[in-house]
């Protein structure tokens, strides 16, 4: 007898279970439903073969098995991620430099640094706002390793922006040949709370959403 007659013999027993977990899959109590049928509507005469009744039951127990990891690995991602919140907790109230290039105007401005890999001769920034408008441009330094720019919350042509803007920090650097030298940009802010509203909490650093795994200094 095959496994799809099996199937056909099996559907009024489990149409309860089916239906209440047909989101899920197959389920083990589907699994075993299907071999008690199979066993119960086989042909006396051509039964199915001890070899093959072994295999079957094999393959449940693997099943089984799958279906116990799976809710395992469940808790687990459940547990990690509760336990990344609980040390995330440690940074609040802490100035943080962080890899991004978005920062938020605090106080009348932001802090970003950027990161070269050797020294340049011709750095520019430009700073955007939401939208992609550049509010301001200019020159920055060229050391080779970490540099650090200060923006004072205003346009190129001198006007105050408010605070509570999200701006974005463009860096170009290049040497005399014209080589790109920027290695990554960051900001710097306090860690004001967490926000645990996506699948992995993420510090709030000055209002900007930072994953932890992106901080790389803790400077007070």
């Amino acid at each position: 007898m095959t496994v799809s007659s099996a199937t056909s013999a099996a559907t009024s027993s489990t149409t309860s279970s089916s239906s209440t977990n047909s989101s899920m899959g197959l389920t083990s109590t589907d699994f075993l439903n299907l071999l008690v049928s199979e066993l119960q509507n086989q042909d006396p005469l051509n039964a199915t073969s001890t070899t093959d009744f072994i295999n079957q039951l094999t393959s449940y127990a693997n099943f089984n098995e799958q279906q116990s990891i799976n809710s395992s690995m469940t808790s687990l991602a459940s547990s990690f991620s509760s336990l990344v919140t609980l040390n995330s907790v440690n940074y609040i109230g802490h100035t943080v430099e962080a890899k991004t290039n978005t920062a938020e105007l605090t106080g009348g401005s932001a802090t970003f640094g950027y990161s070269l890999t050797s020294a340049a001769s011709n750095v520019s920034i430009s700073i955007q706002d939401s939208s992609g408008n550049v509010v301001w441009s200019g020159s920055g330094t060229g050391n080779a390793g970490s540099n650090t720019f200060t923006w004072n919350g205003q346009t190129t042509s001198g006007t105050q922006l408010s605070d509570g803007g999200q701006y974005t920090i463009q860096v170009t650097a290049t040497d005399s040949a014209g080589n790109s030298l920027v290695n990554y940009t960051t900001m710097t802010g306090k860690v004001t709370g967490i926000d645990a509203s996506g699948s992995s909490p993420n510090l709030l650093v000055n209002g900007v959403p930072i994953s932890a795994s992106n901080i790389i200094g803790v400077l007070s």
